[in-house]
C-alpha cells in the first residue's frame, strides 16, 4: 500500500528537521505511542498500541533513519511485531522545502502488514494506514506550531512545547 501527502508548517526547515530527530516529538506524533527511545544515528525503539478494525495489538519495533540530507530530506523505516496480531512495516520518504511562511513537508509512504492484520482486508488496513500517516504529520505540525486558536486549554498545554523550548533556548 502506498500513499503520499504534504503539509505546510509555519516554521523553518531547520526547526522541522530538529523536531523529526527528537524522541519526545516522535512520541507525541505517533498515534498510540507509549514509549519512544533512541536517537537518529542508532534508531528508535518504540512501543505503540493500536486498534485496527476488531484487532487491538501492542507493537514493539524499531524505526531507523537513513538517506539523511539535512535539512532537506530523509527516509524513515520501521517494523513492529504485534504478537498474534501480526506485524507492520513500512517506510516514508520525507522532503522539506522552504516556502514563504515556513516549510512544505512532503511524504511518500509504503506500508505492509501480515498475520491477523492482513486478514482484515485491504480496505480496512489501507484506510487505517492512511489515517495513521495523516495523523502523524498533523500531530507534527501541531507540536511545532503550537495549539490552534480554538483548541481547548488542556490540549493546548500538551502541544506547542517544542515552540516554547526553542524560544527559551
Amino acid at each position: 500500500m502506498q500513499m503520499s501527502g504534504e503539509r505546510e508548517i509555519a516554521a523553518d526547515r531547520e526547526t522541522v528537521w530538529a523536531a523529526l530527530m527528537e524522541p519526545e516529538v516522535l512520541k507525541e506524533c505517533v498515534p498510540g505511542a507509549q514509549e519512544v527511545t533512541g536517537n537518529p544515528q542508532d534508531g528508535y525503539e518504540a512501543t505503540v498500541t493500536q486498534k485496527v478494525g476488531p484487532v487491538k495489538a501492542t507493537f514493539k519495533g524499531m524505526v531507523t533513519f537513513s538517506e539523511m540530507n539535512q535539512p532537506e530530506s530523509l527516509r524513515l523505516e520501521g517494523e513492529g511485531k504485534g504478537g498474534a496480531a501480526g506485524f507492520a512495516k513500512g517506510a516514508a520518504d520525507v522532503r522539506l522545502e522552504a516556502v514563504e511562511g515556513g516549510t512544505r513537508l512532503s511524504y511518500d509512504v509504503e506500508a505492509k502488514v501480515g498475520g491477523k492484520l492482513a486478514q482484515l482486508g485491504s480496505r480496512i488496513v489501507d484506510g487505517f494506514a492512511k489515517k495513521m500517516a495523516d495523523q502523524f504529520f498533523s500531530n507534527l505540525e501541531e507540536v511545532i506550531e503550537g495549539p490552534k486558536e480554538d483548541e481547548p486549554e488542556e490540549q493546548a498545554e500538551k502541544k506547542g512545547w517544542l515552540k516554547r523550548m526553542i524560544s527559551k533556548g
